[in-house]
């Protein structure tokens, strides 16, 4: 069973993803029935004020400090954090407004629609009494069906089960637009199966003791589970040896960043068939309920070439040890508080340096936008959405992409034949802003006050089964990869999309009491950030309508590359901490946008000021307020555990090398802070990366 959202692999996100975050307050508005939000009970936002700089600190030579330094030494990181800053603050926010929909639906009488689920989510969640009473009775049906496999038939059955009902726990399947034809959803499975963040924590010697402490974890989840401690250390061994054999046949988190291409590798199921021959797929796509096509993405085929292998010459009893424990570890969030607490120990305190759970209402929220994000969404932006917000922000939009233009016609570096097919992307570019115009339809999900882990189940059945019954058929381009409470941004290159939740309305982001200039420095940022990601080194393998094709020729995207290097060797020679180095090439992508982005934002918000005066306000020009309220973006503390975790994990560089890496190749921020060459934040001669 799993509980993990599937999400495509190249919805690019302008930072990690973090939970929902409430939209810049407008005055409280009736939602359906009495649901009002009480906006003088949320937590502040987070806006930059004057007396956040440190004027000992020289904005030439150390941006980050001048700008955040005295905010990150004053906002320790809370015990149920392993990170803090302007997103975590903007989710305290949102979890605040969420809770006060959750609680209110919960307590009518006779929900229908989203409100039910809404309702029944929150409730079952917060009703303990009944969750430890019921102890591990919920997945007695699910463990008795594993102790009863002996063979590689019976297991292979089992994966196929488990799978029609969301519930696998070895690999990934789905629907996903098929490379070469972007207008159609075509089957995708991909490599899973590992409980560690990456398979690196398998394979590389520096994190033997991270190994070590998840074999204890796995042994306790097994003890929890009614295996003897003595057969759950045995067991506990044969699991993870399982998995470093599925580690060392999958790509690594760095590696799957950087090349597009690993996620699609179309086969027919019959020769599929043949690199899997004791895990037919012919079989598996009948076992789900679909009609066997003529074509499917096998991604990652060394995985499941793997997987097949290992049906055949694995014990039974090991694979029984490893799919119990899977089942059980995956459910514990939504299970008695002895296996919330294990849960809890090695994914949060071990592994991120977390000191404090979440109180419950977090959790539950957590696991409700999980499972249901749109259904909370559909009240979320009934009361805590304006109509201004939006139509601000689609003006941005619009300037964004007028300065982008402009800067691609200007590009000294290309070639004017790749020039016109960049701006034939450019110009099918589409920008959805706020909530989806169509909602999705969650009619057939049957939600109840008897059980949160039935609910959960319920949920996960629910959303597997509407993904893949879109295999086959045409993509619906008005469906969302984000929920509106999520405070964060996309950009999807199968469909040419970049995406703006609602709740990333609000400042450091987006105040409608701000100058331009502030919103520029964040809310365009981010636009222009989204925007480039479709000419990132990976979004600009994708066309105009989302295809998988090469648009460029050799001279230009020998050039390309050689100025994305410069950006992989700047990135490359920061160290986030005393022998822990940033990754240049993983950290790519994200580095490309956060660059193209900045420079984009400063054109449109030049454009947007042209003619008026440049007052001077809380002692900053106009240009040094831009830059600084980009910083302000960026400021964020992490744990030690968390930040090595990132620099494995995280496509994004850590938050305070964003605040500097763009702006130190730009000459507009030597500029305005009058910095000289040689300055640390002055990037000149062949130093200076200079892109889109």
């Amino acid at each position: 069973m799993t509980f993990k959202t599937r999400t495509l692999p190249l919805a690019l996100a302008v930072t990690a993803a973090l939970a929902g975050v409430v939209a810049y307050a407008a005055p409280a508005r009736k939602a359906s029935g009495d649901l009002t939000i009480d906006t003088a009970k949320l937590p502040p936002v987070n806006r930059f004020v004057k007396t956040d700089l440190d004027p000992s600190k020289d904005p030439c030579k150390d941006f980050g400090g001048y700008v955040n330094g005295k905010w990150l030494a004053s906002h320790p990181i809370p015990s149920d954090r392993t990170s803090w800053g302007a997103f975590e603050m903007l989710d305290e926010r949102s979890n605040a407004v969420q809770r006060q929909i959750a609680e209110k639906v919960a307590a009518k009488q006779n929900n229908t629609g989203v409100e039910k689920i809404v309702g029944d989510f929150w409730a079952t969640g917060m009703d303990t009494k009944t969750i430890n009473a019921q102890g591990i009775a919920p997945l007695k049906g699910h463990l008795a069906a594993i102790d009863k496999l002996s063979n590689k038939g019976e297991i292979a059955d089992y994966l196929r089960t488990s799978a029609s009902k969301g519930e696998n726990v070895l690999f990934g399947f789905g629907s996903t637009p098929d490379y070469k034809n972007s207008s159609v959803n075509i089957g995708v499975a991909f490599q899973g199966g590992l409980g560690l963040p990456d398979t690196t924590f398998y394979t590389d010697a520096s994190k033997a003791k991270v190994l070590q402490a998840y074999e204890a974890h796995v042994a306790k989840v097994l003890t929890l589970s009614g295996v003897s401690a003595a057969d759950a250390a045995k067991q506990a061994k044969d699991v993870v040896a399982f998995e470093t054999r599925l580690a060392k046949a999958s790509k690594s988190r760095a590696e799957l960043s950087r090349d597009a291409e690993l996620f699609y590798h179309p086969v027919s199921p019959a020769e599929a068939d043949k690199l899997t021959p004791n895990f037919p797929w012919t079989t598996f796509f009948k076992s789900q309920g679909l009609d066997v096509p003529a074509m499917f993405s096998l991604a990652i085929p060394s995985f499941h070439e793997e997987v097949s292998k290992m049906l055949g010459d694995v014990p039974a009893a090991t694979w029984r040890s490893y799919l119990r424990f899977h089942t059980v570890d995956e459910a514990s969030p939504y299970l008695s508080d002895a296996f919330v607490n294990e849960n809890f120990d090695f994914y949060n305190k071990t592994l991120r340096g977390q000191k404090a759970i979440k109180e419950r209402g977090k959790r539950v929220l957590g696991a409700l936008n999980g499972a249901a994000g749109e259904a909370m969404g559909q009240l979320y932006v009934k009361t805590a959405f304006s109509a201004d917000s939006k139509a601000r922000m689609e003006q941005l939009v619009q300037n964004l992409r007028d300065a982008q233009k402009a800067r691609i016609e200007n590009l000294e570096w290309m070639t004017p034949e790749t020039k016109q097919k960049a701006l034939a992307k450019w110009a099918a570019f589409t920008p959805k802003i706020g909530y989806p115009d169509k909602w999705r339809d969650w009619s057939g999900l049957r939600t109840s006050r008897d059980s949160y882990i039935g609910n959960a189940l319920a949920a996960n059945e629910f959303n597997y089964k509407w993904d893949i019954s879109k295999i086959g058929k045409p993509v619906d381009r008005t469906e969302w990869g984000m929920s509106p409470q999520t405070v964060n941004a996309y950009y999807n290159p199968s469909m040419n999309e970049i995406v703006f939740p609602a709740a990333i309305l609000q400042p450091p982001f987006f105040d409608p009491k701000a100058p331009d200039e502030m919103n520029y420095g964040g809310i365009g940022a981010v636009i222009g950030h989204e925007m480039t990601h479709g000419y990132d080194d990976q979004g600009s393998r994708f066309g105009p309508t989302g295809n998988f094709e090469n648009w460029w020729t050799d001279a230009d995207s020998k050039g390309f590359a050689s100025r994305t290097d410069k950006l992989v060797n700047q990135f490359n020679g920061y160290e986030a901490a005393p022998g822990l180095k940033v990754d240049g090439k993983h950290t790519l992508g994200e580095n490309i946008a956060d660059l193209g982005g900045l420079n984009t934002a400063y054109d449109a918000m030049k454009k947007a000021t042209a003619g008026k005066p440049d007052t001077v306000k809380d002692g900053l020009t106009r240009d040094q307020r831009f830059f600084t309220n980009f910083a302000t973006v960026w400021r964020r503390n992490f744990t030690p555990d968390e930040l090595k975790l990132r620099i494995t994990t995280d496509e994004h560089a850590p938050a305070n090398f964003r605040a500097i890496g763009a702006p130190s190749n730009m000459p507009a921020f030597a500029n305005a802070f009058q910095c000289k060459a040689g300055s640390p934040m002055v990037r000149g001669g062949d130093q200076q990366v200079v892109i889109w």
